[in-house]
C-alpha cells in the first residue's frame, strides 16, 4: 500500500515551468523586465534589501521578476512578480478577505509570504511602500500544475498596493495572461485600477487592523530603544522620532526623502548625521512654506539633541543616531508613508509616556483622548466644512485631527467641483484649526501630528492658553481667528479641574458650540465658581456621563462630556439632556500583549452616533438607549454644582407593581403547601 504522505512529497514544483512561460510572455510584450539577480532600479533594489525578508531578517527580497512601467500621464508603477509551481499556491486570504501577510500580534507571517505567491508579492509591494517615494505597486503571483495529460494549468492573481488602499492590496481582476502589461494595454489596465474602490465599512476594517500593528510596533520600537540606545531621556527620544519622521517624509518634485544610506557617522563638523537630519528638515519646512518664526522654533528644538556630541559620536562606525534613525524608519515608515487618518503621534505620545513616572495626578494630565471620543467631541462640537475649530490643551492635536477630518469628510460630501473641494481643504488645514499647546515636548508631537495628517499645523502655537488674545500666529498675529467649535481635553490639575479653559475660550467666542471631556467632579463641586459664570454667557445643552475606563490602563477617573452653546445665557428653564453613557458598546482591556484592547461588543458605533443624535434632535432618536439612561431635566445656573443628573426613580408603586407583589406571594404560598404536602407524604 503507497502511503498517502510519500505521494505527497513526491509532487514536484513546476515553478521553473511557470517562470518560463510567464518571462516569454513579458518578453513578447517587448517590455524591459529583470529577473530575481538583477537590478531594477536604486531606490526599488535598495527598498527589497532594508525591508524584512520572506525568512526573516533583513534582505533577501527577490521577485521572480520585476519592472517599472508608465502610463500615459508619466505616472510610474513598480510592478513586482512572484511564481510558484504548486496547486492551490497561489494566495492565502484572511477571514475579511485581505491578503494574509500578518500574524494576530501584527508582526510578518513568513510562512505565507514565503509559500503563496500572491502573499510574497504583496509583500515586496509593501516594501516599495515602505521605502520608496512611489505610492502605487501592481503585485502580481502566479501558480499551477501540471495535469493528467502533463499540461499546465496555471492562475494568475492581480493586485493594487497602495496608500489609496492603506496598502493592504486590492484584487484588480480576472487574467489568464500577462497581456494587460503590454504597451497596447497598460493605459486600459490603469483605469481598471484606478475605478477599485473599497466601501466605508471595508476602509474602517482596513484602519483599524492598521491601527493595531502601529500599537505594536511603537511598543517595540519603545522596547527596543530603551534597552539598547542608553542616554537618551524622553524628551529626546519623542524628538528623534519626530525628526526622523519628518526628514523621510519628503516634498514632491521638491524635497527628496532622507534615506538611511545618506547619514554617514562622520565627525566632520557640520557634516554629521545631525547636520544632515536638520538640513533635510528646513528644506522640508521650506517647501512646506511654514513661516518662519514656526521653523525655527522646530528646528531649535530638535537641533538641542540631533547635534548633541554624544549621539552623533562612531562606534564601530555608526553613531548612535542613526542607529536610533534606521529603528524608527523600519519599524514606523510604512504606517506614516501610506497615510493614515488617525491620531498617529497621539499613540505615540501614550506609549512613550508610559515610560515615565509620573504621579497619578501628573499622569491623568497627559494622557490623551481616544480617537473615536475625539471624534464624538468633533461631532457634538457640530463641527462641519465652514467651522473655526480650536484647541486650547491640544496635546498630540488628536482632537483637531478629529475635526479636521470632520470638515474634510462635509466638504467632499457637499462640494461638487473638484477645483472649489481642493481649494477648501487647502483652506480648512491652513485657516480654521487652531491649537494651543504650552508643553514644548507635547508641541512637537502636535506639529507632526498636523504634518502628517496633511499640514494643518498652519495655526498651532506654543503657548499658554490662558494669556492667549485670540489671534491667529506666524505672520497673521492682528487676525482674530473666529472661532465657533471648541474641542478640549484639559488637564485636570489646572483651575477647576480645568474649566478656567472653558470659561476663556467660550468668552472669547461670539456664537458656535462646544464640546468638552473633563474630570466628573467638575460638574459636581469642584468648579462651582467657574461653572456659575459661564452659565451667565452661556447654556449648557448636554451632561455625558462616561464608561470608568475610557482611559483604561492609564487614568481611572470618571470623566464627563459637557456640550454648551457660546453666547446665549442660560435660563433656569432650559431643558438640559443628562444621557448615562456608562455602557458605550465597547468592551476595553489593559493587557500589555493583547492585539486588540478595544473591541465593538454591543453595538458601539451605533451608540456614539445615537448619543450625538440625542443631544441634537431629543428623545425621538432613542433606539439604544433607555429612558433610565436619557432624560431631559434643568440646571440651576447659580448653583453650578449640579452638572451631574440621572434619571430621578419613581418610587410609587403601579397598579402593576401590586399586582406582580400579588402573584409573588401567592406563587410563594401554594409552593410552601404543596411543599408541605410533599413532607407529610414522605414522613409516613
Amino acid at each position: 500500500m503507497v502511503n498517502k504522505r510519500q505521494t505527497v512529497n513526491k509532487i514536484q514544483s513546476i515553478e521553473p515551468n511557470i517562470a518560463d512561460l510567464a518571462n516569454g510572455w513579458l518578453k513578447s510584450y517587448g517590455v524591459d523586465y529583470k529577473l530575481e539577480q538583477e537590478a531594477l532600479n536604486a531606490s526599488v533594489d535598495k527598498a527589497l534589501k532594508d525591508y524584512e525578508s520572506k525568512q526573516g531578517g533583513k534582505g533577501g527580497n527577490r521577485p521572480d521578476a520585476k519592472l517599472i512601467l508608465q502610463n500615459k500621464y508619466g505616472e510610474f508603477y513598480p510592478i513586482l512578480i512572484e511564481y510558484k509551481g504548486y496547486k492551490d499556491k497561489l494566495e492565502k486570504l484572511n477571514s475579511d478577505g485581505q491578503v494574509d501577510i500578518h500574524n494576530a500580534d501584527g508582526t510578518l507571517n513568513f510562512k505565507h509570504i514565503k509559500d503563496y505567491a500572491v502573499n510574497g508579492a504583496v509583500h515586496y509591494a509593501h516594501a516599495i511602500l515602505h521605502y520608496t517615494d512611489y505610492q502605487h505597486v501592481i503585485a502580481i503571483g502566479m501558480t499551477g500544475h501540471k495535469d493528467a495529460q502533463n499540461k499546465i494549468q496555471h492562475q494568475i492573481g492581480v493586485y493594487y498596493v497602495s496608500k489609496t488602499n492603506l496598502g493592504v492590496g486590492q484584487k484588480v481582476g480576472e487574467f489568464d495572461d500577462f497581456s494587460f502589461l503590454a504597451d497596447s494595454h497598460f493605459d486600459a489596465f490603469i483605469e481598471q485600477v484606478k475605478n477599485l474602490s473599497l466601501s466605508a465599512e471595508q476602509l474602517e476594517k482596513i484602519k483599524a487592523q492598521r491601527e493595531r500593528e502601529i500599537d505594536i510596533s511603537l511598543v517595540r520600537l519603545n522596547n527596543d530603544i530603551y534597552r539598547d540606545e542608553k542616554g537618551l531621556g524622553e524628551n529626546e527620544r519623542v524628538y528623534l522620532v519626530a525628526a526622523t519622521i519628518i526628514a523621510t517624509l519628503g516634498v514632491e518634485g521638491k524635497v527628496k526623502p532622507l534615506e538611511t544610506d545618506e547619514l554617514s557617522s562622520s565627525f566632520e563638523k557640520g557634516n554629521t548625521d545631525g547636520d544632515i537630519i536638520l538640513r533635510k528638515i528646513n528644506a522640508f519646512l521650506e517647501a512646506r512654506h511654514v513661516p518662519s518664526e514656526k521653523k525655527e522654533l522646530i528646528t531649535r528644538t530638535l537641533a538641542n539633541t540631533l547635534l548633541s556630541e554624544n549621539i552623533n559620536k562612531a562606534k564601530d562606525g555608526e553613531s548612535q543616531l542613526k542607529r536610533v534613525f534606521t529603528k524608527i524608519v523600519d519599524d514606523l515608515g510604512i504606517y506614516y508613508k501610506i497615510g493614515l487618518t488617525t491620531d498617529f503621534t497621539g499613540k505615540l505620545f501614550n506609549e512613550m509616556y508610559g515610560w515615565l513616572g509620573f504621579t497619578q495626578d501628573k499622569l491623568n494630565d497627559v494622557v490623551l483622548t481616544p480617537s473615536y471620543v475625539s471624534t464624538l467631541l468633533a461631532k457634538l462640537a457640530r463641527v462641519n466644512k465652514d467651522s473655526y475649530v480650536w484647541d486650547f490643551a491640544t496635546g498630540s492635536a488628536g482632537l483637531l485631527v478629529a475635526a479636521m477630518n470632520e470638515m474634510l469628510i462635509d466638504a467632499k460630501n457637499n462640494i461638487q467641483s473638484p477645483e472649489e473641494l481642493r481649494q477648501k481643504q487647502a483652506h480648512i488645514k491652513a485657516n480654521q484649526l487652531l491649537g494651543l499647546e504650552v508643553l514644548t515636548n507635547v508641541y512637537m508631537l502636535a506639529v507632526l501630528n498636523m504634518i502628517l495628517m496633511g499640514d494643518g499645523s498652519s495655526n498651532l502655537l506654543n503657548l499658554d492658553s490662558l494669556t492667549f488674545k485670540g489671534k491667529y500666529g506666524f505672520g497673521r498675529t492682528e487676525d482674530k481667528f473666529p472661532a465657533d467649535a471648541f474641542v478640549l481635553n484639559p488637564p485636570y490639575s489646572q483651575a477647576g479641574n480645568g474649566m478656567v479653559f472653558v470659561e476663556k475660550a467660550l468668552n472669547m467666542m461670539e456664537k458656535g458650540y462646544a464640546a468638552l471631556i473633563i474630570q466628573g467632579s467638575a460638574g459636581s463641586g469642584k468648579a462651582k465658581e467657574f461653572n456659575t459664570r459661564i452659565l451667565e454667557k452661556h447654556t449648557l445643552l448636554a451632561s455625558i456621563k462616561m464608561p470608568i475606563d475610557i482611559f483604561v490602563g492609564k487614568s481611572s477617573v470618571q470623566t464627563y462630556i459637557y456640550v454648551l452653546k457660546a453666547g446665549e445665557a442660560h435660563h433656569a428653564d432650559n431643558t438640559v439632556k443628562f444621557i448615562d453613557f456608562s455602557h458605550d458598546g465597547y468592551t476595553r482591556t489593559a493587557r500589555k500583549k493583547a492585539t486588540n484592547n478595544l473591541k465593538d461588543t454591543d453595538n458601539a458605533k451605533e451608540r456614539y452616533q445615537e448619543v450625538v443624535d440625542l443631544v441634537r434632535f431629543g428623545e425621538k432618536k432613542l433606539r439604544f438607549f433607555s429612558k433610565k439612561e436619557y432624560f431631559e431635566g434643568t440646571v440651576d445656573p447659580k448653583n453650578g454644582c449640579d452638572w451631574n443628573q440621572s434619571a430621578p426613580i419613581d418610587s410609587k408603586p403601579t397598579l402593576a407593581d401590586f399586582k406582580k407583589t400579588v402573584s409573588d406571594y401567592l406563587a410563594w404560598e401554594i409552593s410552601t403547601l404543596l411543599k408541605q404536602g410533599g413532607d407529610s407524604e414522605l414522613g409516613k
